[in-house]
């Protein structure tokens, strides 16, 4: 099977995931992303260029590298905080301080940073480089595993992730696809072949309030979630119940109304309740959270909900 060894930019690969798709899988997380879900728990994927990641606790102290990152930056970005304690009890440093108005992303600093403090929120890398790394982990995929490649939005990065599949599927694995659905149709038509399972979104029925939550409508969303079942594809749905945002009944029922009419294409719906877990890493890259407020729904509206998906015929579970 021809392919092409594209160039791509990931966030990260992580072995021995259990929730990406059946079995034990290795997902490879590509940057990029059209939408800009309010909810997102990986800020990180959104921006296909690499953005500037802050982790104070790492840092040890400009006095102790000698100002590297301070002198690294040509904007004067990067200055000394007050002095505080040091975690060990050693005295008092003064870590790193990122004035994200005066920052242009030239990552400089983090080729100086050795703590790690400071660092990109990705790497370039290739189909070969990814395919090299991925088929370590070939021995986990017994019994029904295999890759997932996720993002981000991996169809954002349709040459290099369609390129990657196809090296995959001529090696024997098992793909799932972890997508949004909002990408061109003769994107899908051409990745169809070369996906076992399509992990896909479902965000709202509404157009306007997914624009209003996402940035984005979701007719075209819609339509590739039907053109996929039409055609062959198998489709894992993906629900995020969020109250006061997705989790009103009235929406979610129309939302499993969609999936039963999308026939035996779907083989299992999931309902995710939100969660606030991707919080601090809005804080790594300079960002503010916007659902400060909105708590993850109880266990009982989440049965609930539940109760609902199973009546209209579907197999669905709690993720």
């Amino acid at each position: 099977m021809e392919y092409n060894n594209a160039t791509g930019h990931i966030y990260d690969i992580q072995g021995y995931a259990v929730h990406d798709g059946p079995g034990i899988r290795t997902t490879v997380y590509t940057k990029g992303c059209p939408l800009r879900c309010l909810w997102c728990h990986s800020p990180e994927s959104q921006c296909y260029e690499f953005e500037l990641s802050c982790l104070p606790i790492k840092c040890l102290g400009t006095a102790l590298c000698r100002n590297a990152c301070i002198d690294a930056c040509p904007e004067g970005a990067i200055s000394a905080d007050e002095p505080k304690a040091a975690a060990d009890g050693s005295g008092m440093i003064q870590k790193a301080k990122i004035d994200r108005a005066k920052c242009t992303g030239c990552l400089k600093c983090t080729e100086v940073c050795f703590a790690g403090a400071v660092y990109p929120s990705g790497r370039d890398t290739t189909v070969s480089e990814v395919f090299d790394r991925v088929m370590k982990d070939a021995g986990f995929f017994k019994n029904g595993g295999g890759i997932t490649v996720s993002g981000g939005e991996a169809m954002a990065q349709f040459d290099f992730t369609l390129n990657l599949v196809k090296r995959l599927k001529a090696a024997g694995i098992h793909i799932c696809l972890d997508t949004t659905g909002y990408a061109p149709a003769e994107q899908f038509e051409a990745i169809l072949p070369y996906i076992d399972l399509f992990l896909y979104d479902i965000k709202h029925m509404d157009s306007a309030k997914h624009r209003s939550f996402t940035g984005v409508g979701n007719e075209m969303i819609l339509e590739n979630a039907r053109y996929l079942a039409g055609h062959g594809g198998a489709l894992q749905i993906r629900v995020v119940v969020i109250p006061k945002l997705t989790g009103e009944e009235t929406d979610l029922r129309k939302t499993a109304e969609f999936c039963a009419s999308l026939g035996g294409a779907v083989k299992l719906v999931q309902l995710l309740p939100y969660h606030k877990t991707g919080r601090m890493k809005y804080d790594r890259l300079g960002l503010r959270y916007k659902l400060t407020n909105v708590e993850p729904p109880d266990d009982d509206f989440m049965l609930k909900t539940l109760e609902m998906f199973r009546s209209c015929g579907l197999n669905a579970q709690l993720h």
